[in-house]
């Protein structure tokens, strides 16, 4: 008769569920089972906070938490639906389909509809959800029939539906600093319950160090590092566990950089490095050089950023380092790696210690703003292609005639003290260019810059002089 008596059967369930538990890795079994024992991500959660003062008010609406792996995105969902006293579901994008999805909305919709409570579908991965799949959550998120809390590395302007998006507050997760990660690690040490506190561990500082930097802010890497230091530790029974900073760098191995080649930390890293050099620091240009190339970026993207850095950021204050930037995009291309680091790192270092302009960046710029926006400029008549208008040879005459009559005759710049009438003077001419006055170019005065910042002042001042002069 036990099976079918009750504490029996709970028995069995109890048991089998510490079986379970037992077989859980640690840095699930260690997870915060209250907001005060979350460590970090106070941006959020300390007191006063935007995600606090939500929880605390019972207004939680949709959420999509993004951020780095090991931060606490599916801790911190079921911590809200804990703390809401709502009923969880839990699903992975990689593996669920919309049938499923439904059967879960439809419960909701019943739980509600019997004084139940409401519902959050905590969806791991959204990104991998198709645009098509997103929409399928987008009548029962807006209604209210589902809490959606969506979990992501990317960036969800990017990866999740626009109108999913519009319908959810995003709050970022930061990675755990050093201390923070050293506090999750000897935390689990002390804990007798789910950690390793029944254990005689020593645990030096120098270990927890170790993972503190290795683990990038990723408080599961840094714990599973923990356990496998522990667990292959060949101290007999009641024995002391001794984990030093051998120990710790032989349990975590090589440090993985986080980066993604199409996500955030592509563009952020790519961000850094031209700030960098933008910035004249060689030192921290050179880091995230070796930074990107350690994750595997292509070094032809690098080389590429350098370049349009050459003209953007450097220009003509050291008009070389285009054609130092070009020769270095080329040795990339035809050495390849691991050589083509050392060129990557010559090229930044140059263009980080060269003067700095970014007025050409910004006399192109002010241009397109009034090509687009501003009355389109007719081409000046005297600066016309003479064989481009469909006319006859005499009304191409005529026309000529009439321009000169009215002083529009094009004066060839090279032809200085030879033209009858015309208004030369070492080389430049009064003539206008462009039909409107308008000044695009400022020259800074660093490096080159500074010469050609004279030349042209000194051109400008030439030309206000030939215009004001009358004709002979």
């Amino acid at each position: 008769m036990y099976p079918y008596d009750t504490g029996m059967s709970d028995l069995w369930q109890d048991r089998r569920a510490a079986q379970r538990r037992r077989a859980e890795p640690l840095a699930v079994r260690v997870r915060p089972r209250t907001l005060d024992e979350v460590v970090g991500q106070r941006h959020l959660l300390a007191p006063g906070k935007l995600l606090r003062r939500m929880l605390e008010a019972d207004a939680i609406t949709s959420l999509i938490l993004h951020g780095p792996p090991g931060t606490g995105k599916t801790t911190l969902a079921e911590l809200i639906a804990g703390y809401t006293k709502r009923h969880f579901e839990r699903e992975n994008a990689a593996s669920v389909g919309v049938k499923r999805i439904r059967e879960i909305a439809d419960q909701a919709s019943a739980r509600l509809e019997d004084s139940g409570p409401r519902t959050i579908l905590f969806l791991d991965e959204i990104h991998r959800f198709t645009r098509a799949q997103q929409d399928v959550l987008l009548g029962d998120v807006e209604r209210g029939t589902l809490t959606l809390i969506g979990a992501t590395t990317e960036n969800p302007l990017f990866a999740c539906n626009s109108a999913l998006v519009s319908r959810s507050t995003l709050f970022r997760l930061e990675p755990l600093t050093e201390d923070e990660i050293g506090e999750v690690v000897r935390r689990a040490v002390r804990d007798p319950e789910r950690g390793f506190g029944k254990l005689a561990i020593e645990l030096q500082d120098e270990a927890v160090r170790v993972w503190a930097i290795k683990s990038d802010g990723d408080a599961r890497r840094a714990l599973t590092a923990l356990e496998v230091a522990v667990l292959s530790s060949n101290s007999g029974e009641g024995q002391k566990i001794v984990i030093d900073r051998a120990v710790a760098e032989d349990s975590i191995q090589q440090k993985a950089a986080v980066y993604d080649q199409t996500g955030d930390e592509h563009y952020d890293a790519a961000s850094a490095l031209i700030k960098s050099v933008r910035g004249s620091d060689p030192d921290a240009a050179v880091y995230w050089i070796a930074r990107m190339l350690e994750a595997g970026e292509d070094p032809r993207f690098i080389a590429r950023r350098l370049a349009i850095l050459a003209s953007e950021d450097v220009g003509n204050a050291d008009p070389r380092a285009i054609g130092l930037a070009l020769d270095a995009w080329h040795v990339v291309e035809r050495v390849g790696m691991p050589e083509a680091r050392i060129t990557l790192a010559q090229a930044a270092i140059y263009m980080a210690l060269t003067p700095k302009s970014n007025a050409s960046y910004l006399a192109i710029k002010a241009a397109e703003t009034d090509v687009r926006e501003g009355r389109t400029v007719a081409v000046p008549m005297h600066l016309r292609d003479p064989n481009s208008s469909p006319i006859t040879q005499a009304g191409a005459d005529a026309s000529v005639r009439m321009r000169e009559r009215r002083g529009e005759r094009y004066a060839y710049s090279h032809d200085a003290g030879k033209g009858q009438g015309q208004r030369f003077e070492g080389g430049v001419t009064g003539q206008d260019y462009l039909g409107v006055d308008a000044r695009y170019y400022e020259p800074t005065q660093h490096g080159m810059e500074k010469i050609l910042s004279e030349r042209l002042a000194e051109i400008r001042a030439i030309r206000a002089t030939l215009r004001d002069r009358p004709e002979r």
